[in-house]
């Protein structure tokens, strides 16, 4: 398993249409890629500009698959002009 950790600053206002976007992305990842098996998107009302992401997918392959994903794309590009700030960190063993 290969698990990715994305932590987006959202600029102030455009809360509501980035969780829209990210929301069908991550439906979309899990429906249509057999590879993701997690998709979780977290959120806390005390620091409302922050949104993290967890993902966990069969493979690094597999994640790499999703970023090539017309979907994935999509959704980078609609949401970069909300986003003040993207850190992505990933993890090649995921421990159970």
């Amino acid at each position: 398993m290969f698990a990715v950790a994305v932590s987006f600053r959202v600029v102030p206002g455009k809360l509501k249409p980035f969780l829209s976007l990210v929301r069908e992305n991550a439906r979309t990842s899990l429906e249509l890629e057999p590879g993701c098996h997690v998709f979780d998107i977290c959120t806390d009302p005390e620091r409302p500009d922050e949104v993290f992401l967890y993902e966990v997918y069969e493979s690094g392959g597999a994640f790499q698959a999703h970023l090539d994903t017309a979907h994935f794309k999509s959704f980078d590009s609609a949401v970069a002009p909300m986003l003040s700030d993207k850190s992505v960190t990933t993890y090649r063993e995921v421990l159970r």
